[in-house]
C-alpha cells in the first residue's frame, strides 16, 4: 500500500510563519503524528505533498525515508494528490491522509486498507450534529454512496445531511490515476476536489464502501490555534487514560502534559501540573510532585521528585530525593540515595551514593564522590570566562556553607572545608581547610544615620 499525506496548506488562520503541519501536538509536529500512524500500516511508500513554507517541511523530516512532492500552485486536493502520483506504485492501493488531521488511530486506518486486487473505494465518514463546513455524503435509494457534495455547491436539502466526508480514503492506484485525470474544477471554488473521484467511481460502477472511526475526534483537523488547543487536550487526555490503565496514579488526569514518551513502572505517582518532554523513564515507586518539568531523563526506583523541580537530560538513581525547586541540567548523573535540595543546581556533574547538597548550591562540571555533604551557598567556580574547568570532590568530604571551589581543584578524601572558605588550591585528604580570617571589633564605631527631613511649618 502507498500512503499520500497532504500537507501543503498555508494555514492562514494559524497566523504564523510556521507551516501549519509543523505546529505541535503533544510536543511534536502534527505531521509527525500522521507519519507515525502511516508507518504502523507498514506501507511500501509514503509521500508527503508540501507547499507553503518552502523547504521547511522536507527539512523537518529529512532522512526518514519519505518521498516529497511540491504542490505549486495549489489548485485543490485532487491536484495535490496528482503531484504525488509519480512517487507511488500504481499497482498498489493509495491511502490519502492529511497532515493537519493528527489524531486518527492506526486501528481506524487499518480498517481502510484495501488488498492489491480489490476493485473498490473505501471512504472514512462520520455523522455529526452540526455538519457545517463539511462535504455531505450522498446516497441513493438503496443506501449506496452516490457521491460527495461540498457545502458551497450543495442544495438546502443536501446541507441537512449529517453524514460527512472526512477526506480520508483508500483507492486502487490504477483507478486513482485514471480518475484524477478526469476531475474538473467546475465548482464554486474553482478547485480540483479529491472527493470528485467518488462520483467517478460511481459512474464506473466501482463500489464505494464507508468506514467509521471509533471516535469523532480522530477526524478533526486544525485550521486555527483554538482547534490546535482543542486537539492538544484530546491528545493529552488519551495519554492520561493510557497511563491510568497502566496503573499510574495521576492526581488529576486533566492536568498533565506529555510532550514525547513517558514510560512508567509500577506504583508511580504524578501530581498536578507536571510536564514531561522527550523520553522520560520513571521506575517503580517514583513519586513526582506538583509542577515539575522533566525532559529526557531516567529516574530510579523509589526516588521522590519534589514540587517545582526541573530535570533536563539527567539520570537519577534509586531512592534519591530531589527538590523542591531543584534544577538538574544536562549531563547530571546522580547515584542512589542522593539528596539535592531546594534551590540547588547541578550541571554536567556526577554524585556518588548518599551525597547531599540540600540548600542553595551550584555544582557544575564536577565529580562528587560518595557520602559527601555540600553546605548551603557553596558553588563550584567552573568558568574562567573562556573555558570550563573541573572540580573533584572525593569520598566522605564535608564542605561548609558559603564555600567557593575555584576550578580546577581537587578536595581529598575525608577532608573538611570550613564555612566561608575560598579554595583555589588542591586540598589534602583529611583535616580542616580554612582561609586565614580576622574579625576586628571597633567599639567606638558609629552607625551612619539618615538625615531627617525638616519639619514643615504650620500654615
Amino acid at each position: 500500500m502507498n500512503v499520500v499525506i497532504l500537507a501543503a496548506g498555508q494555514g492562514k488562520r494559524m497566523r504564523s510563519s510556521l507551516p501549519k503541519v509543523l505546529h505541535p501536538i503533544g510536543g511534536v509536529p502534527m505531521l509527525a503524528h500522521v507519519i507515525e500512524q502511516a508507518r504502523a500500516l507498514e506501507p511500501s511508500r509514503i509521500c508527503v505533498v508540501y507547499g507553503h513554507g518552502g523547504e521547511a517541511v522536507p527539512q523537518a523530516f529529512a532522512d526518514q525515508g519519505l518521498a516529497f512532492a511540491r504542490q505549486a500552485p495549489q489548485l485543490g486536493t485532487a491536484h495535490a494528490v496528482q503531484q504525488a502520483m509519480p512517487h507511488v506504485d500504481r499497482a498498489q492501493p493509495v491511502l490519502v491522509l492529511y497532515g493537519d488531521v493528527p489524531l486518527t488511530r492506526a486501528s481506524t486506518l487499518e480498517r481502510m486498507r484495501l488488498d492489491d486486487a480489490q476493485r473498490q473505494v473505501k471512504l472514512l465518514t462520520v455523522e455529526v450534529a452540526d455538519p457545517t463546513g463539511y462535504g455531505r455524503i450522498l446516497r441513493n435509494t438503496k443506501g449506496a454512496v452516490a457521491g460527495v457534495v461540498e457545502e458551497r455547491d450543495a442544495t438546502d436539502k443536501q446541507r441537512a445531511i449529517r453524514e460527512v466526508n472526512t477526506g480520508i480514503l483508500c483507492v486502487p492506484g490504477m483507478l486513482l490515476g485514471q480518475w484524477l485525470a478526469d476531475v474538473d474544477n467546475d465548482n464554486a471554488q474553482g478547485e480540483y476536489y479529491l472527493p470528485d473521484i467518488i462520483r467517478l467511481a460511481c459512474v464506473d460502477r466501482v463500489p464505494v464502501v464507508t468506514e467509521r472511526p471509533d471516535e469523532i475526534w480522530e477526524t478533526l483537523g486544525v485550521n486555527g490555534k483554538a482547534q490546535l488547543a482543542q486537539l492538544e487536550r484530546v491528545y493529552q487526555f488519551e495519554v492520561a487514560r493510557g497511563l491510568l490503565d497502566a496503573g499510574v496514579t495521576l492526581a488529576d488526569p486533566s492536568r498533565i502534559d506529555v510532550r514525547g514518551t513517558l514510560l512508567c513502572g509500577v506504583d508511580v505517582t504524578i501530581d498536578v501540573g507536571c510536564v514531561f518532554e522527550g523520553t522520560v523513564k520513571l521506575a517503580d515507586g517514583v513519586s513526582v510532585g506538583p509542577h515539575c518539568v522533566i525532559r529526557d531523563a531516567t529516574i530510579g526506583v523509589g526516588t521522590r521528585i519534589e514540587a517545582f523541580t526541573h530535570i533536563d537530560t539527567a539520570t537519577v538513581g534509586e531512592r534519591a530525593r530531589i527538590g523542591p525547586y531543584a534544577r538538574l541540567r544536562p549531563d547530571a548523573a546522580l547515584a542512589d540515595e542522593v539528596h539535592i535540595g531546594n534551590f540547588v543546581e547541578v550541571k554536567a556533574s556526577t554524585f556518588g551514593a548518599r551525597s547531599k547538597a540540600n540548600h542553595l548550591a551550584y555544582v557544575g562540571d564536577a565529580v562528587v564522590g560518595r557520602d559527601v555533604n555540600i553546605g548551603a551557598g557553596t558553588i563550584t567556580c567552573n568558568y574562567d570566562g573562556a573555558n570550563k574547568h573541573r572540580t573533584v570532590i572525593e569520598d566522605d568530604v564535608h564542605i561548609g556553607s558559603d564555600v567557593q571551589l575555584v576550578a580546577p581543584v581537587k578536595i581529598g578524601k575525608r577532608a573538611t572545608v570550613g564555612a566561608g572558605t575560598t579554595v583555589w588550591q588542591d586540598v589534602p585528604a583529611g583535616g580542616l581547610t580554612i582561609n586565614d580570617k580576622t574579625q576586628p571589633h571597633r567599639a567606638d564605631w558609629q552607625r551612619p544615620q539618615k538625615a531627617r527631613p525638616a519639619a514643615k511649618k504650620p500654615r
